[in-house]
């Protein structure tokens, strides 16, 4: 999978409108989890630009414009942009547009943001949009703007319906909501898969090898998590083939660290049980199973060490079921 970061880029990469074959199939949103809902839009993409023999090109702006405007109201994110552009690979996409949202794209019209990215840019020849698409200046871009302006610019567009899964639709919000209030077994449901957070191991404090627990802190790359507390988990260490196919048990704690730290900005650290091998450096991704307690402050250290190895027998007891 090919990443084009910025659309002044993107000149003379898709051909241009005279040759048959020039052109692209696409789709432009957010797609944060990659959920049930977002792989249909994708899956049908993939299949609309086989048919076509065009690539399937994914168009997404960073940060997501509820980020720009107001970052700690925004919805906190449920991946980082590597994990999606993970997920884009995966599932067979050709090319993914990173648009950078400033300012000036704040501003774009959204006939202006059409004409130069997807008709300038991408030579787009069909155009596959979710049926809450809104994008250009005060979300003016929609089905309907695109249906207008498809026979001026030779290109063809269609909606797709939105998934529902028991009357609920499918939707990045409800997943947020069901993994804060811990029902990780619905938020697989539709997801299409276990959450999990992906991420490289950084040095912290080092508190945990004095508390005799030692964790691997994982950088986020998002101010907020879609959820806080302790939580049982499984660990796959990417890259290495002593555990390529092995999921590893451990507790993991995501939030502000209240009682050592008391940061605005979300930390993941995870403690593998009865694994002592080194991780600074290595990427991991964390599967979340079942949420252990809420985080909490502590009065002291030794507070803090007690409720841990509490903790981390709560896990063991869970994974030994």
């Amino acid at each position: 999978m090919e990443l084009v970061r910025g659309i002044h880029n993107l000149k003379d990469q898709y051909g241009h409108a005279s040759s048959d074959k020039a052109g692209s199939v696409l789709t432009i949103g957010a797609f944060d989890g990659l959920h049930c809902g977002h792989r249909s839009v994708l899956n049908h993409l993939r299949m609309r630009a086989k048919e076509a023999g065009l690539p399937s090109v994914v168009v997404t702006l960073e940060p997501l414009p509820r980020e720009y405007f107001a970052p700690l109201d925004a919805p906190p994110r449920l991946m980082s942009f590597r994990e999606k552009c993970e997920g884009f690979a995966a599932l067979g996409i050709d090319r993914v547009i990173l648009v950078r949202f400033d300012d000036r794209m704040r501003n774009m019209e959204a006939t202006d943001f059409i004409e130069r990215v997807f008709v300038s840019g991408l030579n787009a020849k069909h155009i596959v949009v979710g049926d809450d698409l809104r994008f250009g200046r005060d979300g003016a871009g929609d089905f309907e703007l695109l249906n207008t302006l498809a026979r001026k610019h030779d290109f063809t567009v269609e909606d797709t319906t939105t998934l529902e899964l028991e009357g609920y639709r499918i939707s990045s919000s409800r997943i947020r909501q069901l993994l804060e209030a811990g029902d990780f077994a619905e938020a697989e449901e539709l997801l299409g898969r276990p959450y999990s957070i992906s991420g490289k191991v950084v040095y912290g404090k080092q508190l945990g090898r004095l508390l005799k627990v030692p964790t691997a802190n994982v950088e986020l790359h998002r101010l907020r998590a879609a959820m806080s507390g302790v939580y049982a988990v499984e660990v796959n260490i990417q890259g290495d083939d002593a555990y390529a196919d092995q999921w590893l048990p451990g507790v993991a704690n995501v939030g502000c660290r209240p009682t050592v730290n008391a940061s605005i900005k979300a930390i993941l650290e995870v403690h593998l049980l009865d694994f002592d091998a080194d991780l600074y450096g290595r990427r991991i991704d964390v599967r979340f199973r079942k949420k252990v307690r809420e985080e909490q402050k502590f009065d002291s250290i030794d507070l803090l060490k007690e409720q841990i190895h509490r903790d981390v027998n709560t896990a063991r007891e869970y994974f030994s079921r």
